[in-house]
């Protein structure tokens, strides 16, 4: 490999891991560096590469946020666990459901997405505990981890902007709290995802795991960040990233429609 090209690409995971770590969405730098790296590979063998980096930026930030951050176990663990499947079924499904076909929808996600943010201006900036009624809301945030995990098996970008919005539009977190409780759920998608990807041999080991080191890096210093810089912090961010993926799939059908 082209050291250069190799640079690049650790770089990309950095920052992938430190926008990933504050609110979700590093997939939207990290899997567009590899495919303009290796335009020829196999689509699958980049979406693979790509989570087995992103594997190692969840587990960081979800340990970092962890050791600060009171986390909510009765709900988060049964979460994971049909997160875990869900994303093991998105993966299974991305070998025969074209990604092309979802994107207009996930685009119309996007947007509802961002009106609520936007119209919601407090939304995420402190706890609602008014919102946590427990089995109605654990029913509903079972229902969209599942949801999300099958889409971050079959494409990934965006995953944690859906989770930490589902975390505090449906249970009341503030976008902090919101942040560390995605990450533990987004690490079990990844891990469910990454270990379909492998058994089908589609991951570049070598390179997944040295852009997981990079990945690693950026999530330590973007949880940090967050925790630090609050949930206005946050929010911002949330809101640039929304804006960049929109844009980003929008291109993509676009010029697929040309």
């Amino acid at each position: 490999m082209d050291p250069g090209v190799f640079a690049l690409l650790i770089v990309a995971a950095v920052f992938a891991g430190w926008v990933d770590a504050v609110v979700g969405g590093g997939g939207l730098i990290q899997l567009p560096a590899l495919l303009v790296a290796f335009p020829t590979a196999p689509p699958q063998l980049m979406l693979g590469t790509n989570k087995m980096a992103s594997v190692c930026g969840t587990t960081i930030s979800a340990i970092t946020y962890s050791r600060k951050i009171k986390l909510e176990h009765r709900l988060l663990w049964p979460t994971v666990g049909l997160a875990l499947l869900g994303s093991a079924g998105g993966a299974v499904a991305a070998l025969a459901v074209s990604a092309s076909a979802l994107k207009p929808i996930i685009i119309a996600v996007l947007l509802a997405v961002l009106v609520l943010v936007i119209a919601r201006p407090q939304l995420g900036l402190e706890p609602q505990p008014r919102l946590r009624t427990p089995l109605r809301a654990a029913a509903l945030m079972l229902a969209a981890g599942v949801g999300v995990a099958f889409y971050d098996g079959l494409i990934g970008p965006g995953t944690g902007i859906f989770l930490s919005v589902a975390f505090t539009a449906i249970i009341g977190f503030d976008y902090v709290s919101a942040a560390a409780h995605t990450k533990v759920v987004n690490a079990a998608t990844n891990i469910g995802g990454v270990t379909v990807f492998a058994l089908q041999g589609n991951v570049w080991w070598v390179l997944g795991l040295l852009m997981g080191l990079g990945c690693m890096a950026g999530a330590w210093f973007g949880a940090r960040t967050a925790m630090a810089r609050g949930s206005r912090f946050v929010r911002i961010v949330l809101v640039a990233v929304v804006l960049a993926l929109l844009a980003r799939l929008s291109w993509d059908v676009w010029a697929a429609a040309r």
